[in-house]
């Protein structure tokens, strides 16, 4: 009798779990709680620790250095792309252009789906829900953020649709790049004219309106020809092992 309730307990437990891994109708009202439950955990450790180093260590430097890293981060990501605007100005000579960047720094709440790390919710102030937005973490690009269920999601640089502009080698080959899999991405379309090699750095070209131009992207690890153009597996620097905060890029001008 008790091997028969255990037997009928089990397979409980594995139909609830078959149920939960693939019906998103399931997950979707969980996800929720546990997000909602994640963003107030979230708020109070934060303030927690804050709280702990700000009354049990050294109070005013650790708020100074605090402020000055918050500070450096966003100024870095920000110079860099002026540091390539002006160098491009050089280069036209003629050319004129307005810099108005807007750099926001949002934080990880969840995984959109047990299983999957290329898709994460993220707190994020409001934004215009038609755009599609770049995402760094420090110098390297991260991936691209949409607005999915009236939330902001960010989609890794390991998800297949997580795409942007970006160029190979020192000649600048152009292509677009996405997720191949959750150690690679794929650069597609690259002109068979111009020449690439395994080793090169791929980097944000800025065409297509969401990165800085010149953000690390990668490195190329193989190259292949397809139907008149080529191909390169490259290697990111981004790791989405442990996602937790990133660069928003709400405007790049």
């Amino acid at each position: 009798m008790n091997k028969e309730v255990l037997r009928i307990f089990f397979l409980f437990v594995a139909l609830f779990g078959a149920a939960l891994l693939f019906s998103t109708g399931i997950q979707r009202p969980i996800l929720s709680l546990t997000n909602s439950i994640k963003s107030s955990y979230h708020n109070t450790t934060a303030a927690i620790g804050k709280h702990y180093d700000e009354h049990f260590a050294q109070r005013d430097s650790i708020i100074e250095l605090r402020e000055k890293l918050a500070l450096y981060e966003e100024s870095h990501l920000l110079l860099h792309q002026v540091a390539t605007e002006l160098n491009a100005l050089f280069v036209e000579n003629n050319s004129s252009f307005k810099v108005n960047p807007d750099v926001t720094l949002v934080r990880t709440i969840s995984y959109v789906k047990f299983g999957d790390i290329n898709k994460v919710w993220i707190d994020t102030p409001a934004f215009n829900a038609s755009k599609v937005y770049g995402l760094v973490h420090k110098e390297n690009v991260a991936g691209i953020v949409i607005m999915k269920e009236g939330r902001a999601m960010a989609l890794l640089n390991g998800a297949s649709n997580s795409s942007y502009a970006v160029y190979v080698g020192e000649d600048n080959a152009p292509g677009i790049v996405h997720g191949l899999n959750t150690k690679e991405l794929l650069v597609e379309f690259i002109p068979t004219w111009i020449n690439i090699k395994v080793g090169d750095e791929v980097f944000t070209s800025g065409l297509d309106n969401l990165f800085f131009p010149g953000l690390k992207v990668g490195k190329v690890i193989s190259i292949e020809q397809s139907q008149g153009y080529q191909n390169a597996v490259i290697k990111p620097y981004y790791n989405a092992s442990n996602p937790d905060y990133f660069h928003l890029i709400k405007k790049i001008r």
